[in-house]
């Protein structure tokens, strides 16, 4: 079990402050009066020293307090360009970023969960003991910003007076993590101090890129102490490993939900939106879906943005889940973002008007960014994330290089979109009647299907499998993606999945609010229905269609034919649904294609989660229940129909016929 506050916090041992008096005194002497005076204003110890204890472990020459201001964004901004961490681009208000070229996602490998002696951490995960975290931490960010400014930034993950709202410090030496954390975060400085008192905890971030060399990069670490709610991170720049805010204090976050709050409230990897069906209504939908398997182009197919990539969500009094997005902005990638699947995106991007932080793009020779499946004319030559780039070059490997990196980011605010909806910033959140599950699933399971219940949801976002994705450097291949949050979840799994089951099964969901949970899966391709190519079988703006049906599911506006695996759509509720919601024309032999169950491949998936959770400690036993009766009446459908059961034998075998 996690104990909080448990074992020494790691950067007061090193800083050695351990009163709020000895940390006014070092922060009066280290920063300009000015600067102190902003700093002056929390009378609350805890901030204090994470804060004076940051500034002893690191050295820095200057301290700038960030009120959000935006006198003092400016004064960001141009430290960013100064330093040379981002630089202007033709179009006002955008910048381009790069990654050191060996460093284009998320260093998996050299990511640590700091444990006590009696702490479980994820078998999916990798664990440092306190004592070698201490001195690891020593080792690489003592002094390591002499001669640099560090930035101290106080935000809400959230909006403020959100009940599951998370404030949070980010202290920083890089202008443009601190650029993008104000893009991403809601700059609280004047409320920051009495959201952690109302909410009675707060998370830091301390993080420095050091001299940012390649050679630095084997060294470089991101360490997260569960105890004290402090992330650690050095000699790194990509955003997933330095902006510390987005999934460094998730992890923090899915710990209060297990740990502190179970059945009470989550903290998930999932987009937020809306969509408006009869009469005016809203329904509010959530999603999981790993980092690179559509989870933004999902959010902006809805008819009322509200987030693309983190959810907190809770049981409200009146027996609804609500949610809120602990972001304001999009770290989205950029490939295959184009005209024809993003037109609200695509606005923004290729129009004046938006703040834009680029990452990793290609720069023409006119200074206008480019990436992989844009739907433009790209250019013969520019500059890209490993350096000068032309048409047709290769690496050392003998590899084409791409025009952009896979893993090649936006950064903008919500408040932006054209379909942003105001209920973003609303403390209250948005009601949520749908919840998806989904992959980069390209051969398995049909483009959606609804659970008989909150136990068979569960287990549909336990049994995500997604192709690997560029946001992890060297992953390859397909894997199990849990809830598309397993790299976020610091303890057992065990105790997440167990706060999944009690969450959504509480008997504090009124009846008629309970959400209906659903997969989606809009990465089928022709190949594996018997077709040839790897071009999907329909379009990604196909998904407004099944989101649609879930929201006219959520309200009992559709029926659905009954399969082990769940509830699949009728034919003429989403022929219908294309023709109004994007004026498109629905095969029957399409939907024949899209939601015949191929029988082996589906076992097989279930065989994989049965082997692999069989090797896990302490798995409620009812994904177990659950899989095993899917496969059994899988295996009878088989052994009736055949290898393939079509949609119009699914609804025979539910009529028992």
């Amino acid at each position: 079990m996690l104990k909080f506050n448990a074992g020494i916090d790691i950067v007061q041992e090193i800083g050695g402050i351990r009163t709020a008096d000895a940390a006014l005194k070092l922060l009066m002497e280290r920063m300009a009066p000015e600067q102190y005076k902003r700093i002056a204003v929390f009378t609350n110890a805890a901030i204090l020293l994470k804060v004076a204890n940051a500034v002893a472990m690191c050295q820095p020459d200057d301290i700038f307090i960030n009120t959000g201001s935006e006198a003092d964004k400016q004064v960001i901004r141009e430290m960013a360009l100064k330093k040379g961490e981002e630089e202007a681009l033709p179009m006002k208000g955008h910048t381009i970023h790069y990654d050191l070229k060996e460093e284009q996602g998320r260093i998996t490998d050299r990511t640590y969960y700091v444990a006590n002696d009696d702490e479980l951490v994820s078998s999916l995960a990798l664990r440092m003991a306190r004592k070698e975290a201490l001195e690891t931490v020593r080792k690489g960010l003592t002094g390591i910003m002499r001669g640099k400014t560090m930035i101290v930034g106080f935000y809400s993950r959230g909006p403020v007076g959100a009940p599951v709202s998370n404030p949070a410090i980010e202290i920083t030496s890089s202008a443009y993590v601190c650029h993008s954390a104000e893009i991403l975060y809601r700059n609280t400085y004047k409320d920051f101090e009495k959201e952690v008192r109302t909410l009675d905890h707060f998370y830091t971030n301390i993080h420095s890129e050091g001299l940012n060399r390649p050679e630095d990069l084997p060294n470089a670490r991101v360490l997260m102490d569960r105890a004290h709610r402090t992330t650690y991170a050095y000699n790194c720049t990509y955003a997933g490993n330095t902006l510390l805010m987005k999934k460094g204090n998730h992890r923090f976050s899915v710990d209060r939900s297990v740990y502190e709050k179970r059945g009470q409230e989550l903290a998930e990897h999932m987009f937020i939106t809306c969509m408006e069906g009869a009469n005016g209504r809203v329904t509010g939908i959530t999603g999981a879906a790993p980092s690179g398997c559509g989870k933004t182009t999902t959010a902006m197919a809805g008819d009322r943005f509200v987030g693309d990539d983190l959810a907190q969500m809770w049981i409200a009094k009146d027996g609804s889940i609500r949610s809120v997005n602990p972001e304001c902005g999009i770290f989205g990638i950029v490939e295959d973002v184009n005209r024809e699947g993003d037109p609200i995106l695509m606005r923004l991007l290729r129009e004046p008007g938006t703040e834009v932080i680029w990452s990793n793009v290609l720069i023409d020779e006119k200074g206008v960014p480019h990436w992989t499946g844009n739907g433009e004319e790209q250019p013969t030559r520019g500059r890209n994330f490993q350096g000068r780039w032309e048409k047709g070059m290769k690496d050392a490997k003998g590899k084409e290089v791409p025009i952009s990196h896979p893993n090649a980011r936006c950064t903008l605010a919500s408040t932006a979109l054209d379909n942003y909806s105001p209920a973003a910033e609303d403390p209250a959140g948005v009601e949520t009647r749908v919840v998806t599950y989904s992959g980069r699933d390209s051969d398995t399971m049909p483009p959606v299907w609804a659970a008989r219940n909150s136990d068979d949801g569960v287990v549909i976002g336990a049994c995500i499998v997604s192709a690997a994705t560029a946001t992890e450097v060297g992953a390859t291949g397909v894997k199990r993606a849990p809830w598309a949050n397993a790299p976020f979840i610091p303890g057992a799994l065990g105790d997440y999945m167990d706060a999944q089951f009690k969450f959504f099964g509480s008997s504090q969901i009124a009846p008629e609010k309970r959400p209906v949970m659903a997969g989606l899966n809009y990465f089928l391709t022709h190949e594996a229905r018997g077709g040839s190519g790897k071009k999907l079988l329909g379009e990604k703006r196909d998904v407004k269609v099944w989101l649609s049906w879930l929201e006219k599911r959520a309200h009992k506006e559709v029926e659905a034919i009954e399969t082990p695996i769940g509830l699949l759509p009728k034919y003429a509720d989403l022929k219908a649904l294309f023709k109004k919601r994007i004026d498109k024309e629905y095969s029957q032999e399409l939907y024949d294609k899209q939601f015949s169950l191929y029988i082996d491949n589906i076992v097989r998936r279930i065989d994989l989660q049965l082997e692999a959770y069989g090797k896990e400690q302490n798995l409620p036993a009812k994904l177990f229940e659950v899989l095993k009766r899917q496969r059994e009446g899988l295996m009878a459908l088989k052994e009736k129909y055949g290898a393939i059961v079509s949609p119009a034998q699914l609804q025979k075998a539910a009529a028992g016929k």
